[in-house]
């Protein structure tokens, strides 16, 4: 159920794109055993010049910024898997692994509206939060 964006400064052909997504949504499957089928991963190719980044990386139109929304419950050790996962399947793309950002921020279910307008606290998700 993550709702995920990546955000990017330079543009890459459509397979490239649906290439990171899809890195971003494996490592999702991996990390979170969420299922394969709940994809909810979004791209913004920014202009570099609205999009800042730290002035030391050797590649600066690969920064690429990961935030990922999801319920709260995961631990530690499913988090840094992710951020491990993430980072390893975007560097097979050509992203440097020091050019990753990720960003995660948990709500709890009952902040989300889901399947037809339910709070998602109401609704059996079909997947365990607590991994």
């Amino acid at each position: 159920m993550p709702s995920s964006l990546i955000e990017v400064r330079r543009h890459y052909t459509p397979a490239e794109e649906v290439a990171l997504i899809d890195a971003v949504h494996a490592a999702l499957v991996a990390a979170f055993q969420i299922p394969a089928a709940d994809k909810n991963v979004r791209l913004v190719a920014h202009e570099p010049h609205r999009f800042a980044h730290s002035p030391n990386l050797t590649h600066p139109e690969r920064y690429t910024l990961v935030t990922i929304d999801c319920f709260a419950g995961r631990s530690v050790d499913a988090k840094r898997n992710l951020y491990g996962e993430i980072v390893r399947r975007l560097a097979e793309l050509g992203v440097p692994a020091d050019h990753v950002r990720i960003l995660l921020r948990e709500s709890v279910p009952e902040n989300w509206g889901i399947r037809g307008g339910r709070a998602a606290c109401d609704v059996d998700l079909g997947f365990q939060v607590n991994v």
